[in-house]
């Protein structure tokens, strides 16, 4: 009888705790907007509303840019200053290990050897090289992106509409030149491109994977890191936001398919397989996790 009356005490205090601790999630989803500048931004929702923030990577999330726009723009900057250097498709898959154009540069002829005088050059040279084909390839890939239509990913565009119309915040995270991000934002349209929030480029010192872009625009948006929700295509896209205390999904892209995503949230083909309501779930179990220890 007392061995009894033991489980049915114990199965009463995890039942109480369970409980406590899903109310607890419920109730700190009044406003995912905790910071001032968030409550003066006039984005807080009705209670029963969704309370969540989207973060979109660029490049392989919002659309397949990575091979057919990006990859052949570095080889027309190449072939313009004379550097005898072509990324194929193959080569610039492993490049994408690194995060951002510049490095990316840097990383291949560290590894192959550097062109011409620049074999001799110092660091400094060197970087500047980097810097100056990065310029002229992001000039060279907005003039593709704008003269074009840009191939957005399934229900990207739709997704960002959903947000619009129920007020849930949306920014895209990227290591590609700002510039170049605000191109493909801005060829959504104006209503979508006044609604999404870009931090790009070398707004940051450190990138993917490190989670300073995402904790950048947590800050600057006003929002709890733990009721975000991260679109990402990439291992260092992915490691990024889970250090940020983001909850994080994938949709595969084209370069990304055999990558490790064994810590993501869920991995999809794209956000065919989703919608708002699945989004609001994830990030309840990732504030769960953080705040109360339970899934």
């Amino acid at each position: 009888r007392v061995c009894c009356l033991m489980a049915l005490r114990s199965a009463a205090l995890l039942l109480l705790s369970s409980s406590l601790a899903a109310a607890a999630v419920q109730s700190s989803r009044s406003s995912i907007l905790r910071s001032p500048q968030g409550r003066r931004s006039g984005l807080i929702r009705a209670s029963g509303d969704y309370d969540f923030a989207v973060l979109f990577d660029c490049d392989g999330v919002l659309a397949e840019t990575e091979r057919d726009v990006h990859r052949p723009s570095f080889n027309q900057a190449f072939k313009e200053k004379g550097i005898d250097c072509e990324w194929d498709v193959e080569r610039y898959g492993v490049l994408l290990e690194t995060g951002g154009g510049k490095e990316r540069m840097k990383r291949h002829w560290d590894e192959v050897g550097w062109p011409g005088e620049y074999a001799d050059a110092d660091e400094d040279t060197r970087w500047g090289l980097c810097k100056e084909l990065h310029a002229r390839k992001t000039e060279i890939f907005m003039a593709k992106i704008l003269e074009g239509d840009v191939p957005y990913r399934p229900r990207v565009l739709a997704t960002i509409d959903d947000c619009i119309v129920h007020g849930i915040p949306v920014g895209v995270c990227s290591t590609s030149n700002e510039k170049a991000v605000n191109a493909i934002v801005s060829k959504m349209g104006d209503k979508r491109a006044a609604h999404i929030k870009v931090f790009a480029g070398d707004i940051v010192e450190k990138k993917k994977p490190a989670p300073d872009v995402y904790n950048l625009a947590a800050e600057r948006m006003g929002l709890n890191p733990t009721r975000c929700v991260v679109v990402e295509d990439t291992n260092i896209g992915l490691r990024a936001a889970k250090s940020a205390k983001m909850s994080c999904v994938i949709t595969k892209s084209i370069y990304t398919q055999d990558e490790d995503f064994t810590k993501a949230d869920a991995v999809w083909n794209d956000l065919s397989f989703t919608d708002l309501d699945v989004l609001q779930e994830i990030v309840d179990a990732n504030q769960a996790r953080y705040l109360y220890g339970v899934a």
